[in-house]
């Protein structure tokens, strides 16, 4: 029997139509950089006296299965999740060939994903049923790779298996965005002075913990919609920091490019900065750090754009 190998590992994903149900077909072949979801139940010291100081069997707890899973973001497979993320979008197209989806936060529920992990060297292969993603986070930098964090929420996993029961799977994956084509605007004006920056946005969702025999909980339920994250800066002149102290809201819209007109952008109309510190460490440069949040007072928090070559995602 082989060992199993990280880059033989399969992750296969579909949209469930009635939650913690996985569907029998509409599975897709989706790249993946790591996973940390897994049923977990930890022990319960048994607390009973009488027996001696020789301890009692210990009781097994509650089932949870949380955990992050470290995605691309690329052309056509990012299209997945930001649907599970924020509900299915509208697209309009085609245009010369190219389909722009739109995303937007908000939406009164959040779908669930049925996601199977598999290694064929073994072989073994699990799903994860009923898994809600309830924070996406983006990381920008100068360079390096472009990746989405999604930290989910599953009700439980299936028992491993040596056969896959995803069954036909559709590849759907693309080249990826890369972190030296990424900008960054505020107030529609690019922005030159900022190091790095994140996106994150959480659906809150709060765990329907019931009781109920297999020790699962009963569902999620969404919270408030947040978006919010940072941005690092080089003190170049004044303008974001008099915004900061003047208590006035920003655009902010994050965004990616590559060749044939393809993009990724995240726009957030209403943006609020606190007052940074300005401090300083050392000789080099003076830095300062926005932790922004954003408010849906007025119209959607943050929509996403993504213009590739899918004709759908519903």
């Amino acid at each position: 029997m082989a060992r199993p190998l990280g880059i033989n590992a399969v992750m296969a994903a579909a949209v469930e139509t009635t939650y913690g149900q996985t569907p029998a077909a509409g599975f897709f072949k989706l790249p993946f950089v790591s996973h940390g979801l897994g049923e977990e139940q930890p022990l319960l010291e048994d607390d009973q006296l009488g027996f001696g100081r020789e301890g009692l069997d210990p009781t097994y707890d509650v089932i949870t299965n949380d955990g992050d899973i470290t995605v691309p973001v690329d052309l056509r497979a990012i299209g997945f999740w930001l649907r599970q993320t924020f509900g299915a979008p509208v697209t309009a197209g085609p245009v010369a060939g190219k389909y722009t989806h739109t995303f937007s936060s908000g939406a009164p529920l959040v779908p669930s994903t049925s996601i199977e992990f598999g290694n064929p060297d073994m072989p073994i292969y699990s799903a994860h049923y009923g898994a809600v993603v309830n924070q996406l986070k983006i990381a920008m930098a100068r360079s390096g790779m472009l990746n989405a964090a999604l930290s989910m929420i599953a009700q439980g996993e299936t028992n491993p298996a040596a056969v896959s029961a995803a069954g036909v799977l559709t590849a759907l994956q693309g080249p990826r965005f890369a972190q030296a084509t990424g900008s960054i605007e505020i107030d529609d004006v690019v922005a030159a002075s900022i190091v790095s920056a994140d996106i994150g946005y959480s659906n809150n969702l709060d765990k329907v913990e019931v009781i109920r025999a297999d020790g699962r909980i009963g569902g999620v339920d969404p919270g408030v919609a947040r978006a919010s994250g940072t941005i690092n800066t080089r003190f170049t002149d004044r303008a974001l920091y008099d915004k900061a102290r003047g208590k006035v809201p920003v655009k902010l819209k994050f965004g990616w490019a590559m060749d044939g007109g393809y993009s990724l952008i995240f726009t957030l109309p209403r943006v609020f900065l606190p007052k940074p510190k300005r401090t300083i460490t050392g000789p080099k440069g003076i830095m300062a750090a926005f932790n922004w949040q954003a408010s849906g007072a007025v119209a959607a928090q943050l929509t996403v754009a993504l213009t590739n070559d899918v004709a759908s995602y519903v």
